[in-house]
């Protein structure tokens, strides 16, 4: 190859190699099932404090809500999280990379579901 000639990227796989496209497609839907309150993390001390915080913030708004715990790289990886943990709330990536307090996760909660305020 010469010096100036471009070398082909390869996109199949990604750092656990878990990332091919039809794992990636696989997460894309997964995005849309499951519980509308999502934790995105390895299920270390950080993400299970925030899922433990979210549950809390849930019950003092009196929102029955099921938290799924995703911890598939690929499926984090489709919500375009790179740094855990994250909060999902109806699809939409509200916080990432810290964990929140209750009160910020009810203030959150208030701000995107004003409609289930108690």
């Amino acid at each position: 190859m010469l010096p100036f000639e471009k070398k082909e990227e390869e996109t199949t796989s990604c750092s656990g190699g878990n990332c091919d496209a039809e794992n990636m497609a696989k997460a894309e839907h997964a995005k849309d099932e499951g519980a509308s309150v999502k934790i995105l993390g390895s299920g270390c001390a950080k993400c299970n404090q925030l899922e433990a915080a979210t549950k809390e913030a849930l019950k003092l708004l009196g929102m029955d809500t099921t938290i799924d715990h995703v911890t598939d790289f690929s499926q984090i990886a489709a919500y375009g999280v790179m740094t855990t943990p994250a909060l999902v709330v109806d699809g939409k990536v509200v916080s990432y990379g810290k964990v929140l307090r209750t009160e910020e996760i009810v203030k959150i909660l208030q701000k995107v579901r004003p409609q289930q305020q108690v």
